[in-house]
């Protein structure tokens, strides 16, 4: 009989692996969201409403032999799986791919699709109605956040802040992050570095309702939509006892070169979940699931293990259906034109191919 796999996430790592793994073994993928979700680019579809119907993907193409659960793993240990449902599924591998949580932006909670889609719908008229924007956070997401709104709305204020006195930490080549200023400045967007707000504004985030907050160097801001660009945490409330251990502060779990958890031979982890020295982007979700995937069919049918290797720095940012900027260390630098014409799809056409799901229009 076909070894047992299960696959714990349907995001960018866990479909790799689980389609990597289809024509070997017996693959179950447990999800609680309707669709795949395209997260790259929805902030592009918040600005962009047009956009919306397009990140949205199907899992019904995913495997052709084994199956997609929608349901939730309330409790993950060696060989076991029990669901939200109530069922439990056995497995002589499992693979945690559960990625990270965060409030919108970095995330969007909802796990039908036609919530999700309503809530990019409402999160786009808010914007539509603001007469200010203030974002926390002048990381990738927030940076990202903003150039979309100034690129939508040319001329309505924006503002991120962000206790750093360097742009995304000082990573990436001084080029990279001088442009990056310099198109943000152009954009009229306002970046406050090396400060950050006495509290949190007194009303909700992500929705429009005026307020005034004072920063710590004593300046006061006023805005009408807020929303924060930090505060992802990766989830782990699932885990049982035996693979806890291996659980960092962080919430990520420890893995070896192989990228199974430590001291378990046969869970591994993939993505946002685990240790890897590295940024944690979509690229690298992928490549790690195709890894994995690769060392489990070593297991199963015998071979060498394969090492995985963590990505260098490397980034490309948008700034904005036209903007943006970035740093590869195959490629270099990429100035807006080239930015924007790398990322004028978001990839979506490879990831309708890897879902099987049948091309939309627009």
């Amino acid at each position: 009989m076909a070894s047992k796999v299960v696959v714990v996430g349907g995001g960018y790592a866990g479909i790799v692996v689980s389609r990597r793994l289809d024509e070997i073994a017996d693959v179950t993928l447990v999800e609680p969201k309707e669709t795949f979700v395209h997260h790259v680019a929805h902030l592009r579809a918040v600005a962009d409403p047009r956009w919306i119907d397009k990140i949205f993907f199907p899992f019904d193409g995913l495997l052709s032999r084994g199956r997609v659960l929608r349901d939730t793993a309330t409790q993950v240990r060696p060989g076991l799986v029990t669901l939200a449902s109530g069922g439990r599924v056995e497995a002589d591998f499992v693979v945690l791919a559960t990625g990270s949580d965060g409030p919108f932006p970095a995330r969007i909670e909802a796990t039908g699709r036609d919530e999700a889609a309503g809530r990019l719908r409402e999160l786009h008229t808010s914007l539509e109605q603001s007469a200010g924007v203030l974002l926390l956070g002048a990381g990738p997401i927030g940076l990202e956040f903003a150039g979309e709104i100034a690129a939508a709305w040319p001329g309505k204020p924006v503002t991120v802040i962000d206790p750093a006195t360097e742009l995304l930490g000082g990573r990436f080549t001084v080029e990279m992050r001088a442009e990056l200023l310099r198109q943000l400045d152009k954009m009229g967007v306002r970046l406050l570095l090396g400060t950050k707000l006495d509290a949190l504004p007194d009303t909700p985030a992500g929705v429009v309702q005026p307020f005034t907050v004072a920063t710590g160097n004593g300046e006061q801001l006023t805005a009408d939509l807020w929303f924060p660009c930090y505060g992802s945490t990766v989830p782990g409330g699932h885990l049982g006892a035996e693979l806890a251990l291996a659980r960092q502060p962080d919430g990520r779990l420890t893995v070896t070169e192989h990228l199974r958890v430590s001291g378990h031979d046969r869970v591994f982890a993939v993505g946002d979940v685990n240790d890897t020295p590295e940024l944690k982007t979509g690229r690298a979700a992928g490549r790690q699931a195709e890894v994995a995937a690769d060392n489990i069919r070593a297991l199963i049918e015998g071979g060498p293990l394969t090492t995985y290797e963590p990505f260098p720095d490397g980034m490309i940012l948008t700034l904005g259906p036209s903007g943006g900027a970035g740093y590869a260390p195959e490629f270099g630098f990429f100035d807006a034109e080239a930015t924007a014409q790398f990322k004028s799809t978001f990839l979506l056409d490879h990831y309708r191919g890897l879902l099987g799901a049948a091309q939309r229009h627009g």
